[in-house]
């Protein structure tokens, strides 16, 4: 990973840092009906309890307001406000309880109701992400004969520099596309052009395999050359896997680690014991612990007792036994059915022991 994190000034959401060296944070979406609060409430808690920051909610509708009041008075986690074409949903918003606002000003309507937006926010001292989409462009910049990524940077670029006319920088901005190559071709123009905070993120990326893969290769590159402050990965699947697939992102590039990392050899000729369902559990088991250990399951003696030294506790496998690894030193030889429960209880007392 690059070793200088882009610079940017902070802003501040529910009394989270994003940008200004503060750790990348990562967000989902909820995908309940915002009218019923609590199911929004209990998807909500499912996130936080999986790692998510900061959370988004959908307000399309003004009967969706008072829900979403209740929610941001009961939620564990600080609430964006998602609002499409109409501005007064955004100025009351603000006015309820949401500690940032997520609006594109392309499609919110003129600029009178996006300077309606910005008063709206400033009055209650909240940021506002500017996003732009390729699937939404304002109509200003979708017809012109550009690459899409220069529309995207161009865009969201003269939204934000209007909102500084308006005293407002209160910013973070997002310049999404179902490409890979033009979301980072996007986020590298911006980071070139602006100071505020960028919140990363493919849109519209895919089921929970494809998305997690477009999601790591896109945000990946960016971050790992110190560029982006917050990300979201959007997947076609239940929110709660959109925060296993951001952290794997970034325990991946040692930015930030919230649980164990399970290295594990891809198995061949050589293996002598039956690893993948080892490894398997071992990865299930691991999901439920909060100290961000290295673990290694290794299956034979080429690679293995190496990777089973250099973690924190490891397993080398073969010819039916494991010698159990902990801080590089061999603590335990044990038969091939006992390496998983001997496994779990060295990681347990050395969770105790962090």
């Amino acid at each position: 990973m690059s070793d200088q994190r882009r610079q940017t000034v902070p802003v501040l959401v529910g009394g989270l840092p994003i940008g200004g060296g503060a750790p990348v944070l990562v967000q989902s979406m909820t995908n309940t009906d915002t009218r019923d609060a609590a199911a929004t409430l209990a998807q909500i808690a499912r996130l936080a309890e999986a790692g998510c920051e900061i959370v988004r909610v959908a307000i399309p509708h003004a009967d969706a307001l008072d829900p979403f009041t209740a929610i941001c008075a009961a939620s564990p986690l600080p609430v964006v406000a998602d609002i499409h074409f109409d501005h007064r949903l955004a100025i009351e918003a603000a006015r309820r309880g949401a500690a940032k606002l997520r609006i594109n000003p392309g499609n919110i309507g003129s600029a009178e109701k996006f300077d309606a937006v910005l008063a709206a926010a400033g009055e209650a001292g909240i940021p506002i992400r500017i996003g732009v989409n390729a699937g939404s462009l304002d109509a200003a910049y979708a017809d012109l004969d550009w690459a899409l990524a220069d529309k995207l940077v161009a865009s969201a670029v003269a939204f934000t520099e209007h909102a500084a006319t308006q005293g407002f920088t209160n910013v973070v901005v997002s310049a999404k596309a179902s490409s890979v190559p033009v979301t980072v071709e996007a986020y590298r123009k911006l980071s070139e052009a602006l100071e505020c905070p960028l919140h990363l993120g493919v849109t519209e990326a895919g089921t929970l395999l494809a998305g997690a893969v477009k999601s790591s290769v896109g945000l990946g590159v960016l971050l790992n050359e110190g560029i982006g402050d917050t990300i979201r990965v959007s997947l076609t699947a239940d929110p709660v896997e959109e925060i296993v697939v951001a952290w794997g992102i970034l325990a991946a590039l040692d930015i930030r680690r919230r649980t164990p990392e399970l290295v594990s050899c891809p198995t061949c000729g050589r293996c002598e014991v039956d690893l993948i369902p080892i490894a398997e559990e071992v990865g299930r088991r691991l999901a439920d612990i909060r100290t961000p250990l290295k673990v290694a399951v290794m299956g034979c003696v080429v690679n293995g007792p190496g990777e089973s030294r250099d973690a924190d506790i490891g397993v080398a496998a073969g010819r039916g036994v494991g010698m159990i690894f902990v801080k590089g030193q061999v603590v335990r030889k044990v038969a091939e059915a006992e390496i998983v429960d001997a496994l779990m209880e060295e990681i347990a007392r050395l969770s105790l022991g962090a």
